[in-house]
Parts: structure tokens; C-alpha cells; sequence
């Protein structure tokens, strides 16, 4: 493989690079050679200080010195599914040194004194071994396999695209809007973002807008002084100043008041602002992300949120698409919720029967993942048997269940189609059920399931997974290619 020497100057993103060394004119000589090539550079000696940077922020690369400090304070950031290039260094190094630094994790062992095109091809080298990796990492998802942010877990692509912007900007100051139904995962993954920031280690503060009339609610996020308004005995900080350094998370944020939504507007311009029924001005450190479950810009169109403050916050918007278009992730979310629900009642449940499932994967979840969360809860409660069948399901997914098991004519009748769904949601359930008749005659076989179809095997692999039906298991003697990691 040809190494690209030249993407550091090509690249659009500058590699962010952590040098940690003793010395530190030669680590200044390093950072200047690194600067030529379009890096952005820390220097850094062991310390508290090392620990925040190791902790709280992402790095391409990190170039150590082994008489500095020893290889195994990386061994957690190596662990990680994208871990950063590590090149160690020697002025004394010897090739049993070189050999246990990459057994241990190194990309490569440079021995000083290091020159700037030495260090440029090495770093090269690393950088686009690992962005190989994490183009195939990207290539996984696409075929399907679930893939991962914080606590979040998800097989759509809109998600991972979400996922993806998420990791981009989670290491900024950057202001974020997350748009999405009640029940989508807001705060979840606002709390992702923060613990994927330098700010990881400072408080999260979550404020609901829509849970406190406005005259408290302003007391809540600013504070107020004693003697403000009635019932005000004692000074009291607000949620704004709690949230210092760290990120304050503002839920429904369209249910402010305009006259709430001035003083939001200076906080997130000046970084400023007094408390209730004080003219001392103070100042904030905080990262500011907001939620609504209502499209943000209809508001402001409709004159019931300021245009000012909607650009203020929508420096970078984040959309949750409801759980109904996203099939594939009923049964990944299912399982997942059951098995630490299980964990956390002493239960032992084996899983879902397939009845289950199909009620779980045909359900419109008007709730969302909320929804979805709360039944699989209720389920394991009043589950008696070592899989859960749709008896234990609330009495909406019973329902379904009950409408699946519907003979074929009667299932495919416009009046089953079309019940509580628009006619997106009645297109994919009529999908859906036309797949899995086609795999149950076919015993499971996707060869023979799409030659009947009329689709190739790699479209009706794509709809199985945008449909949740990779989990289902058929009965048949001939399940010629079921089990194929890739059609």
C-alpha cells in the first residue's frame, strides 16, 4: 500500500496531536516540524494535567517518550473502538523496546533524534492505517450490524448518520438542537454528546421548559436573590451556574416564554447574565444544547418563538426520526431493554418468542423508544414463562399479535392496512408482512425468497434489516443460506 505523505496538508480536518516529553525544546522542535504539515499540537508532561487531556479530550495521535512515561497509562484509550495513533520515542531505545512498545498497542518505536519527514511518514503511515479501519468499521454498518454512541444503540441509517455528526462536533463548544417525537431518546443522547466532550468530567444539568411555569422557570435557570418575590427567603443559584464548565440540556424549549427567550438569547450571545431580582452581572462557561419534540422553525413562522434565538441555537441540528421508521431497531432496542430489565428484577427470561416479536416489529410505537421500554418492563413483570409471548405484552401489542395471526386474505384486506396508520406506515407493514409470508413458505432461504420476490438477495438483505426481520427464525430442512453474514 502507497502511503499518502501529503494528507496532512491535504485534509480538510487538521489531526489533532498529543506530545508528551521531558524535554521540552525537543518537544518544541517536534511541534514545530508537525506545524509545517498542518497539525494541530499539545505539548504535555506527565502529570494532573496529562490525565484531563487523556480523558476529556480526542486525539488523532499521541507521540510519547518512553523514558517520560510508561505505555501502560494508554492501555483504556487503546481499548476504545477508535483509538488514537500511539508512536513512542527513545533516545535510548533498543529493539526489545521497540518490540514490546507494539505488542503493547504503538503504531511504530522512533528512536531520537526524530526529524520532521521521519516523523511525517510514520504518522502518515499510522493515520491511514487507521482510517482504513474505520472505513471498515462504517462498511459493517452498512451491512447491517448494529453500531454504537454512549448508551445508544441503533441499526438505521439515519441514526448512524446522527451518530456519526455526533462525534464530529461532540468536542465542541458548538451550540446543538435536537428535534425529534416525545420519546425518541433526546436527553440520552444529549447526555452522550456530553460524555463524549472535553467537558465529560463537569456537570450535566437538565432543565424541562415545559414542566414549571415561566416565572419559576426563569428563577430555576438564572437564580434568584432573597426577597426576589414571595417566598424567595433565601439566595439561590440557578441551573445556568450549576451547569459551569460542564452542559446544560434545555428540554422542550419551545414551551419558553418570549419574554424567557430574551434572556436565553443573551445568555447563549454574551455568556452573561443576572440573576432574579439582582443587577450583578455573571458570567457562564456552558455548553448550551436545547430539545423540542415540535419543528422549530413552524414556531417561528407561526411568531411563537423568536427568529434570533432559533439561529442561536440551531447552530447545528440533530433530527431523532421516530422509532416507526426506524424497524430495525425494535428488536435490537427489545432485547437490549430486556435483558438489563431482567438483570434488574432477578428474572430469568430467555427472550421473546417469535409470536412476540412479530407483534413487537408490526406495533406503530406512537411512545417511541419510551414506549417500547415501559412494555418490555411490563412484560418481564408479568411474564410466568422462560421466553416472553404476546400475553405479556400490553394489551395495544396484544392486538397486533392477534391481527398477525390473521389468515393471509384476511390480512392483506385495505381495512387492516390502513387501521390507526397513515399510508407510509400501512406501505411498510404491507412490506413487511409480504417479506416474511414469502420467508416462511420459503422455509428462511433468502435465495429462494428473492427469486420469488423478484428483488436480488442484497435488496431484500436490506429490507430485512430495515424491517427487523434478520432475527426471525424459520422452520425448514433447507435453510440453504439463512445464516449468511451477507446475501
Amino acid at each position: 500500500m502507497s502511503i499518502n505523505v501529503d494528507m496532512f496538508t491535504s485534509s480538510d480536518a487538521k489531526p489533532r496531536l498529543l506530545i508528551i516529553d521531558s524535554d521540552q525544546f525537543g518537544s518544541e522542535l517536534l511541534r514545530s516540524d508537525l506545524a509545517e504539515f498542518g497539525c494541530q499540537v499539545e505539548l504535555c508532561t506527565p502529570g494532573e494535567r496529562l490525565g484531563r487531556l487523556l480523558e476529556r479530550q480526542q486525539w488523532d495521535a499521541i507521540l510519547a517518550d518512553q523514558d517520560t512515561i510508561e505505555i501502560e497509562i494508554f492501555e483504556s484509550l487503546l481499548a476504545r473502538p477508535d483509538p488514537p495513533v500511539l508512536v513512542m520515542m527513545s533516545g535510548f531505545g533498543s529493539i526489545d523496546d521497540a518490540v514490546e512498545a507494539v505488542r503493547a498497542g504503538a503504531s511504530d518505536f522512533l528512536t531520537k533524534p526524530i526529524s520532521g519527514e521521519q516523523l511525517k511518514v510514520s504518522l502518515g503511515r499510522a493515520l491511514e492505517q487507521r482510517e482504513l479501519r474505520s472505513e471498515n468499521r462504517r462498511l459493517r454498518e452498512d451491512l447491517g450490524e448494529r453500531f454504537e454512541l454512549d448508551k445508544l444503540i441503533s441499526r438505521s441509517s439515519e441514526m448512524r448518520q446522527v451518530f456519526e455528526t455526533v462525534r464530529k462536533v461532540a468536542d465542541t463548544r458548538a451550540t446543538i438542537l435536537v428535534e425529534g417525537e416525545s420519546g425518541t431518546g433526546k436527553t440520552l443522547l444529549a447526555r452522550g454528546i456530553h460524555r463524549l466532550s472535553s467537558r465529560a468530567i463537569e456537570p450535566f444539568i437538565a432543565v424541562n421548559c415545559g414542566a414549571l411555569p415561566d416565572n419559576l422557570l426563569e428563577s430555576e435557570l438564572f437564580g434568584h436573590e432573597r426577597g426576589a418575590f414571595t417566598g424567595a427567603i433565601k439566595s439561590r443559584s440557578g441551573k445556568f451556574e450549576a451547569a459551569h464548565r460542564g452542559t446544560i440540556f434545555l428540554d422542550e424549549i419551545a414551551c419558553a416564554s418570549m419574554d424567557l427567550q430574551i434572556k436565553l438569547l443573551r445568555v447563549l450571545q454574551d455568556r452573561e447574565f443576572e440573576r432574579v431580582g439582582s443587577s450583578e452581572t455573571r458570567q457562564v462557561d456552558v455548553r448550551v444544547i436545547a430539545a423540542t419534540n415540535q419543528p422549530l422553525r413552524e414556531e417561528v413562522e407561526a411568531g411563537r418563538f423568536r427568529e434570533d434565538l432559533f439561529y442561536r441555537l440551531n447552530v447545528l441540528n440533530l433530527h431523532i426520526p421516530p422509532l416507526r421508521d426506524r424497524c430495525g431497531d425494535v428488536v435490537l432496542l427489545a432485547e437490549a431493554f430486556l435483558e438489563r430489565i431482567a438483570q434488574e428484577y432477578d428474572r430469568q427470561v430467555e427472550g421473546f418468542t417469535s409470536e412476540a416479536l412479530s407483534a413487537l416489529s408490526a406495533y406503530s410505537w406512537p411512545g417511541n423508544v419510551r414506549e417500547l421500554e415501559n412494555s418490555v418492563e411490563r412484560a418481564v413483570l408479568m411474564n410466568q414463562e422462560p421466553r416472553i409471548g404476546p400475553e405479556s405484552l400490553p394489551e395495544a401489542l396484544q392486538v397486533t399479535s392477534s391481527r398477525a395471526s390473521l389468515a393471509p386474505e384476511e390480512a392483506q384486506s385495505p381495512g387492516f392496512f390502513l387501521a390507526g396508520r397513515n399510508l407510509k406506515e400501512a406501505m411498510v407493514e404491507a412490506e413487511r408482512l409480504l417479506i416474511l409470508q414469502a420467508l416462511e413458505e420459503n422455509g428462511g432461504s433468502r435465495k429462494a425468497t428473492a427469486l420469488q420476490l423478484g428483488i436480488n438477495r442484497t435488496t431484500l438483505f436490506n429490507k430485512m434489516t430495515k424491517l427487523g426481520l434478520m432475527e426471525r427464525q424459520f422452520n425448514s430442512s433447507s435453510q440453504d443460506d439463512t445464516q449468511a453474514s451477507h446475501p
